[in-house]
């Protein structure tokens, strides 16, 4: 029998929507010295964020949030108060390669092949990019993602200033002065968009609208938010199953979660002029068709209002409504609305498939992404041109990847066929939809009229760069067997 549930056991980022923060720095690792390692680890584990901890940190942030707005206005009299409270947050976690390092006897034994085996083992499968001045198959990633990482220490703030200061306690504890028990593989920095962009990813849409409910975690889910089981997330608990039996996992692993990682650079660019070059006509002459062509692709309107709700313009009324912009369902067989490869109907196909609770539910999976790089430029905007790189680090929490990131990618997002072959062919997912060779992806639905018309996507604009598979343990399991004392 598990242990009694506390969030004070699990990590931070993996519950209700994770570690609060306006900027996140990643930082990745290699294990050089075990011993100190495992030793100066047990001073790490009071630093890192507990989900109970996260949750108190949310509720201090509203708090401030409503004395600041009943605070006195700067000079003027009409400047709203820029405060912001400062709060950070640690989290760490560690591939199968660095749990194999760390001498853990059983690690073999946490029954999960694709942990085991690592991200860069499966990329084909997952469609990532072939390198062509490779032999045989080398995924297009970046260096640091070819080469061996151990773990992963992510840490989120308000500010740059915030993670810098909590970086520093990090390295005073892991690598004080010469001696290093770790080395540096990577330090990625990604931030939430400034002004009326903040909540949206680089094309503009406003992202992590639907996340699933966490059974006894969110008691009080939002109208159309899907309550999944604490084993969709957490290892040891009930829902962690295969074909309806647990599966078996060392003690240590229980309430410690896989976290999928993905470095994907977008051209939002290229997809503006795509689909301002692309934008099909419609009856309604007062309609943007350039809006709508970027709506049926994602699902969704820039503002986050869904298309089933919002067919032909945008409804920012809607979008900000925490009590509709999620409670809608797909018209099963039917694309006229919302194309079967629209990105949001392919992650999560509501209506679409016979008992959800089955089909659908142990695949939605809480995502925990930040934007990277810069906005866009007047110069990339002119020429339609990528010139410096931005995108999305993807972070997603599961406790079976062969049913989450993996599952999503390789069998609902790359698949032609899904959610239906009939009564059209709905072809890859329009964003996230990727194939090793790159090139065109032909889709239906796009053209209401004519839901069987083919529709080309002449690029992808979303590429994997790389990532990794982590586990991220409970703290007693951080203390007990990851950690030496």
């Amino acid at each position: 029998m598990a242990a009694p549930f506390s969030l004070a056991n699990i990590q931070g980022d993996i519950l209700y929507v994770g570690l609060p923060k306006q900027t996140q720095l990643f930082f990745f690792f290699e294990i050089l010295d075990v011993n100190s390692f495992r030793s100066q680890l047990s001073k790490l584990v009071p630093m890192i964020t507990t989900a109970e901890q996260a949750q108190n940190n949310r509720s201090d942030i509203r708090k401030f949030k409503v004395q600041e707005r009943k605070q006195a206005t700067q000079g003027d009299g009409e400047t709203p108060h820029p405060g912001t409270l400062r709060v950070g947050g640690v989290n760490i976690a560690f591939s199968a390669k660095g749990i194999n390092k760390l001498g853990i006897t059983d690690a073999n034994k946490i029954n999960d092949p694709l942990f085991q085996a690592g991200m860069l083992k499966e990329a084909q499968d997952l469609g990532d990019r072939a390198n062509p001045d490779k032999p045989g198959f080398e995924p297009e990633w970046d260096t640091e993602f070819l080469q061996e990482i151990h773990g992963v220490i992510l840490i989120t703030g308000d500010s740059h200033a915030t993670l810098n200061s909590q970086l520093e306690d990090v390295k005073c504890i892991l690598m004080k002065d010469n001696n290093h028990t770790i080395k540096e593989i990577s330090k990625l920095v990604g931030d939430v968009r400034p002004g009326n962009q903040r909540g949206h990813e680089h094309f503009g849409y406003k992202d992590g609208i639907s996340q699933p409910a966490v059974e006894g975690v969110d008691v009080d889910p939002l109208p159309g938010q899907t309550t999944v089981k604490q084993g969709v997330v957490l290892l040891r608990r009930d829902g962690d199953e295969d074909n309806g039996q647990p599966i078996a996992r060392p003690e240590w692993a229980l309430d410690g979660s896989f976290l999928a990682f993905r470095k994907l650079p977008q051209k939002v660019p290229e997809f503006d002029t795509f689909l301002r070059e692309n934008a099909p006509t419609v009856p309604d002459p007062t309609a943007n068709v350039v809006d709508l062509l970027g709506a049926r692709l994602v699902g969704r309107w820039k503002s986050g209002a869904p298309i089933v709700e919002a067919q032909l313009r945008d409804d920012p009324g809607l979008a900000d409504d925490p009590q509709r912009n999620n409670l809608f369902e797909f018209t099963r067989g039917k694309q006229q609305i919302c194309p079967f490869a629209a990105h949001i109907r392919k992650m999560n196909p509501r209506g679409d498939l016979d008992k959800p609770e089955n089909s659908v539910n142990p695949h939605l999976i809480p995502r925990r992404g930040i934007p990277f790089g810069g906005e866009v430029t007047d110069e990339e905007r002119n020429t339609g041109v990528t010139l410096h790189e931005r995108g999305l680090y993807f972070v997603c929490y599961q406790s079976n990847l062969s049913k989450g990131f993996s599952f999503l990618q390789r069998l609902w997002a790359n698949n032609a066929k899904f959610p239906s072959p009939s009564p059209e062919l709905p072809g890859l997912d329009a964003i996230i939809g990727q194939t090793t060779g790159g090139g065109t992806r032909t889709i239906t639905g796009v053209i209401s009229e004519d839901t069987n018309q083919p529709f080309d996507l002449t690029a992808e604009w979303v590429i994997s760069k790389g990532g990794e598979y982590f586990f991220s343990p409970s703290l007693p399991a951080l203390s007990s067997t990851f950690a030496m004392v």
